[in-house]
């Protein structure tokens, strides 16, 4: 489904980030990048949802060339996006950001049931606005529901363990494991142990590059075992 092809992309000051990289999402299942701090990963990640624009190479999303359109444009075309750092809205609901989100009105059901999956009560949050009143772990779990709202064809995840707790980390695994079972496609930025495991595939990005890829059961286990592993090394693996 998704196909990028030669991707390059530097900073401002011409230091590159990534370099010739070329990787396809399959348009089933869960996709998880993992790799060494500051090996490129949340840049490619804003370079498929169009937040950044590569240098050179080709983005390809259902077949057609997406390379040149912007985030807004790839929105509307099924590429969903939670940052990593999630904004912050002046005057709108939680009720009004995940109806906004999903394109319609929700019921109390609805909205119960999104904002379980991140481990919020409906009761307690769907009239609190989306402001500096909520905490940075909060306005995360309201952002990831927000995602899982819109049931797009891709949906991109940058370290949703973030600030969230472990009691709601386990709902959100759950959450993930629901979209892998439907025909959509989830694609994950994490160092996170229990995320890789359930991952379908694993890509390493290091040094800007595509260090390896392949079946979760190829590639996880020499990376958690390794102790030259560029993407979790055992001492540092955050487990839930």
């Amino acid at each position: 489904m998704l196909e990028l092809k030669n991707i390059y992309w530097s900073t401002p000051e011409g230091r590159s980030i990534i370099s010739d990289v070329s990787l396809s999402i399959p348009e089933r299942g869960l996709t998880v990048i993992t790799g060494p701090n500051g090996g490129g990963k949340t840049t490619l990640a804003k370079i498929i949802a169009g937040i950044e624009k590569p240098e050179r190479g080709k983005i390809f999303f259902s077949g057609e060339d997406i390379t040149e359109l912007g985030v807004t444009e790839r929105a509307r075309k099924g590429i969903s996006y939670a940052f990593q750092q999630p904004v912050r809205f002046k005057g709108i609901t939680v009720r009004d950001l995940l109806e906004i989100a999903s394109g319609d009105k929700l019921s109390e059901k609805d909205l119960c049931a999104l904002l379980s999956k991140v481990g919020l009560c409906a009761r307690d949050y769907v009239d609190r606005e989306v402001n500096s009143s909520l905490s940075g772990g909060e306005i995360k779990r309201v952002e990831i529901a927000s995602v899982l709202a819109r049931n797009t064809k891709l949906t991109i995840f940058d370290e949703p363990e973030a600030g969230i707790d472990l009691w709601s980390f386990s709902g959100l695994i759950e959450a993930f494991q629901e979209i892998k079972q439907s025909d959509r496609a989830e694609l994950i930025i994490s160092h996170q142990e229990r995320i890789l495991g359930v991952a379908d595939r694993i890509v390493v990005i290091e040094n800007g590059k595509v260090a390896e890829e392949g079946e979760r059961d190829e590639i996880l286990p020499h990376l958690v075992a390794s102790s030259k592993c560029p993407a979790c090394p055992t001492p540092t693996i955050r487990r839930a």
